[in-house]
Parts: structure tokens; C-alpha cells; sequence
């Protein structure tokens, strides 16, 4: 049961409901409540480079492409 996918091993358990239990209980991926993964650009999904400032919710590089149209102005 050596699988990247854990809802693939998920198959191979079925016959075997307590093993099952057990497995999801220590395998399943868990919901995050803070950090990095749990904020996500609004228009491409990235989860680095993420900028909420103003209530944007976008990452940096979707900014820059649509900053202009927005209303930002680049200085410099």
C-alpha cells in the first residue's frame, strides 16, 4: 500500500472497514487554520507571493499584470 495518492489505498481497504478507519483517522490530509497553504490568489490559485493588503487577495505577479487597470500607478 505504497501509494502517492491516499485516496487510491483507499480502494485496496475497503474489504477491510477497520483498517480503513485507522488509516484515514492518520493519513488524511488535515484542514489548515493558519499559515501559507490556507490563502490563495483569487485569480490563478498561487499560494506564494500573496498580497491581501487593500482586500486584493491576489499574488504578486497577477498584481502587476492588473495593477494598471485597477488604478495603481507605477512610480519610478
Amino acid at each position: 500500500m505504497t501509494t502517492s495518492d491516499w485516496r487510491k489505498t483507499l480502494k485496496q481497504l475497503k474489504a477491510k472497514p477497520t483498517k480503513l478507519q485507522k488509516y484515514i483517522k492518520h493519513n488524511q490530509p488535515k484542514q489548515r487554520t493558519s499559515g501559507q497553504s490556507t490563502v490563495k490568489c483569487q485569480r490563478c490559485g498561487q499560494h506564494r507571493g500573496h498580497n491581501d493588503k487593500y482586500g486584493l487577495d491576489l499574488c504578486r505577479q497577477c498584481f502587476r499584470q492588473i495593477a494598471q487597470q485597477i488604478g495603481f500607478k507605477k512610480y519610478g
